[in-house]
This record gives structure tokens, sequence and C-alpha cells, in this order.
């Protein structure tokens, strides 16, 4: 329910604010005082799109903000929680429309995206106008209408699940088709590419021994060269470093007679001495272990190409190439088993589609019921709304399968759409011999206003809509007629807040509270104010709508009896 409404610097209106109640408030005033600038402020604050334009004259944003109290457990309240709301709260939206078109939306305090306004308002509230655009006229709300009056939202809701299951196992048949065109191919090109890997028994790390090989088979001689020049130095040849070592040893020890200082210092050249010798006898073993084949330089280099190819080839490391060689012999198991996957999709296919075409006939032919039935209770609130001899139709199309349409999404030549296999129309003939048409097309705004009135009051007790705003419901309509639609309006607020803007005083008179919606000049500026009005103000309200600007005894006397006899 609609609790309070604030609106500032919008068009234009400085600043108002309304609290609002339960029941039918009516809001009246003179043509252009301001009631549609109300109705774009709501239409806002329940997810329009918004433009500076609106802003008023010399102010650099306006303001619109809105509380709704959310019931406990409803819809709504289940949204804002998945949000991230306390639904106990409220649901208090507020929006800044900025002159640079930087516009912000406010939820329960923090900025929020129009998304998820309009996600968190859908069932909130709606406006009913007198034009074909708004919700109950739109031919695509009116299978979700024909299903919520015939209590058919739960089997719809199954028939829905039935058919997001299905989707992803067509999906997946379509995707093993596919790779099952592929797979001969496919298959012939994996097997070589896994032969080529495993036939080359790659080693852990052998590209860089191997590269170390090959940099001393190319480098040999100079190796060799080296190494034994190294040996000569220092052992065996004239002069070697062993025996100079030698000889420095013996001097020490001979001296460290006469000083023991030096004995320990003798001793450690002796000791290295041994190591220069250890170190001789280690490079005389790697000498005989020096590979100058040509040979195997070039065994090396070719096992050292292929190694470098399958690496290019298969990922750049052989790290990657035995993590190929993996995901390979995965798709060749896949490949193998694709044909045994297909036959299990195909079997779990044709058991959700049977049980969705269950589903579809089921709700197709609940359907069919519920829309005569629909159809002769909007004859019968037609009749009571002055429009006796009106024809209202909901005419059933089945959705016929398309030629791009799988067979598990068809149902002996019909479509197996998200929400069935049916395409529902409003058609209505408002005068006997007329031709029926679709409800959108008909141009009467006092037609459409009944039709619309009509649907809302078949549908109060199911609608999950707390408010519902009624522009203009008095539209091309007046005096016994406009009678029958206050007593509509009245019987309707039982069961949702209404909120009516009508000229029409044989409509006014049922509202349980009534405000009046001003325009004046002040300071050479108009301003729109709105005020809830005391019983005698609301008489006197009544007898202008009676009469105009002129007010007589007559009318106001008019006026209380109306008022008097209104509830």
């Amino acid at each position: 329910m609609l609790q309070e409404l604030t609106i500032r610097n919008f068009a234009i209106i400085e600043d108002l604010s309304i609290r609002f109640s339960p029941g039918l408030t009516i809001l009246s005033g003179e043509t252009g005082a301001g009631k549609s600038i109300i109705i774009n402020a709501v239409n806002l604050l329940l997810g329009s799109r918004a433009s500076a334009a609106l802003i008023r004259t010399g102010a650099e944003s306006a303001e619109l903000e809105a509380l709704f109290d959310i019931p406990a457990g409803s819809e709504i309240a289940r949204r804002m929680v998945d949000a991230g709301y306390d639904a106990g709260d409220g649901l208090l939206v507020r929006r800044i429309i900025s002159n640079q078109d930087r516009h912000r939306i406010y939820i329960n305090g923090r900025l929020a995206t129009m998304q998820l306004l309009g996600d968190l308002t859908a069932r909130l509230a709606s406006i009913a106008g007198q034009h074909a655009h708004q919700g109950l006229l739109r031919e695509e709300e009116h299978l979700s209408i024909l299903d919520q009056f015939g209590d058919l939202l739960p089997l719809r809701g199954r028939y829905a699940e039935s058919h997001a299951r299905i989707l992803p196992l067509i999906r997946e048949e379509q995707a093993l088709l596919e790779r099952q065109r592929r797979q001969d191919e496919q298959s012939e090109l994996l097997r070589f590419q896994l032969q080529e890997i495993e036939a080359a028994d790659l080693q852990v790390d052998e590209d860089a021994t191997l590269e170390k090989e090959r940099l001393r088979l190319k480098n040999g001689e100079e190796l060799f060269q080296t190494v034994q020049q190294c040996i000569e130095a220092l052992y065996s040849g004239d002069g070697a470093v062993f025996e100079i070592l030698g000889q420095l040893a013996k001097a020490l020890s001979r001296v460290g007679r006469i000083d023991d200082q030096l004995q320990d210092r003798s001793g450690e050249l002796e000791e290295v001495t041994y190591r220069v010798e250890d170190l001789a006898g280690r490079l005389r073993d790697y000498l005989r272990h020096i590979d100058l084949d040509p040979g195997r330089l070039e065994t090396v280099e070719a096992r050292l190409d292929t190694v470098n190819k399958l690496k290019r080839k298969y990922g750049g490391s052989l790290e990657a190439v035995h993590a190929h060689a993996e995901d390979i012999a995965c798709q060749l198991k896949e490949i193998d088993t694709l044909d045994e996957r297909l036959s299990e999709i195909r079997a779990e296919l044709q058991r959700n589609h049977q049980a969705l075409c269950g589903l579809a006939e089921t709700l197709s032919d609940k359907r069919r019921k519920a829309a005569e039935l629909l159809s002769q209770k909007v004859e019968r609130e037609l009749a009571d709304l002055k429009m006796a001899g009106t024809r209202f139709v909901v005419d059933i199309q089945p959705v016929d399968q398309l030629r791009e349409t799988g067979p598990f999404l068809a149902n002996k030549g019909l479509a197996l759409t998200e929400s069935g296999s049916d395409r529902v129309v409003f058609t209505m003939a408002p005068n006997v011999g007329e031709a029926i048409k679709p409800l959108a097309s008909i141009a009467s705004g006092g037609e459409l206003s009944r039709v619309m009135l009509a649907l809302k009051a078949i549908l109060a007790h199911s609608d999950a809509l707390e408010t519902v705003v009624f522009d203009e419901v008095d539209a091309g309509i007046g005096g016994g007629v406009a009678d029958v639609v206050g007593k509509k309006l009245a019987h309707l607020a039982r069961h949702h807040q209404i909120l009516c803007i009508t000229h029409l005083p044989q409509i006014a008179r049922y509202g349980d509270h009534h405000f009046n919606i001003v325009k004046s000049v002040s300071r050479g500026r108009t301003r729109t104010t709105i005020m809830p009005l005391a019983p005698e103000a609301r008489v006197e309200e009544l007898a202008r709508m009676l009469g105009g600007e002129k007010i007589t005894a007559t009318t106001l006397a008019h006026a209380r009896e109306m008022l008097s006899t209104g509830r």
C-alpha cells in the first residue's frame, strides 16, 4: 500500500506531500491543476524513465519519494529480502532527477539501479488509464490474466519448470550430435596426436638435460684441452702445484721444530697438497668420460629437435605436452562413450517431453474452460456498467510449431513455448451486430475504462497488486454509468488500495478519502497544492464538480445528498 508521496520541484509542483490510507481515495480538481503530474511522479517511482525536462523551471533537480507498506510474506517482501533489504521497514523509493541527466535512485536509503527498482515494483502498484498501452490491455498480459483468473499459476509454474529442465537437455543433444558429425575426423586427429606423443616417450626435464649434453658435445675438444692443462699444472707437469706445495710443506715442517706455532700451518699446507692431488684425480676421471664421438652429437640434436617440435605443437613446454596427452585421452574416452551418452540424453528427453506435453495439454484444457467462464463474467460486469449486449470473448489460439522448432519443443504440431501452447487475446464487440475485435483496437475511452474496471473487479481476490491508480477512469462516461463505476470502485477498494482521479461527482461520492488538487499563482510562479477535504469542504468540491464555478444552494444540497447516500 502507498502510504506517503512527496514531490519537490517537479513540473509545476514546488513542494507537495500526501499521506494515503486504505480504501478508495478520490483526487479531483480543475483541468490542468496537476493531477496528471502526480500520476507521472508515481510512474517514475515505479520505474519509468526520467527526463530533465520534468524539473521545475529554475530548479537544479527534482526529487520524488514514495513510502510503501509491504505485507509480510508477500512476493515483494521476498524480493526485497533477496536484494538485501528489510521488508519490515517498508519500501522507501527516492528518485532525484538532475539537470545534468545524472539521475539517481535510492531504495531504503541505498543507491540502486533502474533494473532493481523495476524488479521490486513490478507487482507493487499499477496505473490504469484509458489507453490501450496500460498493463491490462496489453495482449502479452492477457495470458497471465487468464491464468490468474483460472487459478492456473501453480500449474503454469510446474509447466515452466518442466520447460526449463528440457532446454539444457536439448542443447546437450545438439552438442553431442555436432560432435558425432565431426567424430571420425576428430578421432583420427586425436589418435595421431596421442600416438605421436606416446612414441616420443618424453622424460621429465628431458629438454633441459639434452641441452646441457649438446653443449658439452659441441665443446668437447675445448673441455678436454682445458682439463688436461689443469691436470698438468696441478699435478703431473714440471713445477706442478702439487710438487711445489709438497716442498713448501716439508720446509714449514722443518722450521716448525724451531717454532711450534708453525707446526699447525705445516699440517694445513699438507692438507691443501692432498686436496690438490684429489682434485687432479677427479679431473682425470672427467677426462675419461668426455664423449668426443660426432655420432652422439647428431643423436642428441635429433632427439632435441623431436622434443622441441612437440613442445611447439602442444603448448610450449614438456608439462604442456603431457597435459595435452592427458586431455586427448579424456576426449577419446568421451568419443568412445558418445553413442552411449546420446542414447541416455534422448531417453531423458523423451521422458521430459512426455511430461511437458501432458502439462501443456492440461494447461490448454483448463485455459479453455477458464476462458469461457471469464468471458461470461466480464459480460455480466459490463452489463452492470451499462454495457448490456456487449460480447466479450477470451480468444485462445494455438501457437503453431515453427519449422526450426525441434521435436522436443513441439506437440502435435504446436509449439511448446515457455508459457504453453496457447496465445490469448481479449476480444470484444461493444454493440449488437458489430464484429468482434481485439480489445486493444477499440477506440472508445469510456468502453476501455469499463472493461478495465470489470477485469479488475473480477480479479480483485486473486490480484497480488496492493495499489491500483485509476487515471481518468471516467473518460467518455457520465450519469448513471458513472454512478455504477463509482460503486465498482468502492467494491474494489475492499481488496486493494484504490486511488482514483476523476471529474465526476457520481464517482467521487463513493470515496473513503478525498483530496483536492489546486493550481494557483504566487509571486509570479504557478504552483500546485493538494489538500485533504473535511466533510463540509468535500460537499463544496462535489458541488463544484456538479455545477462548475457558480455554486448555488441547490447544488450544495444535491452534493450533500449525494455524499449522504454514497456509502
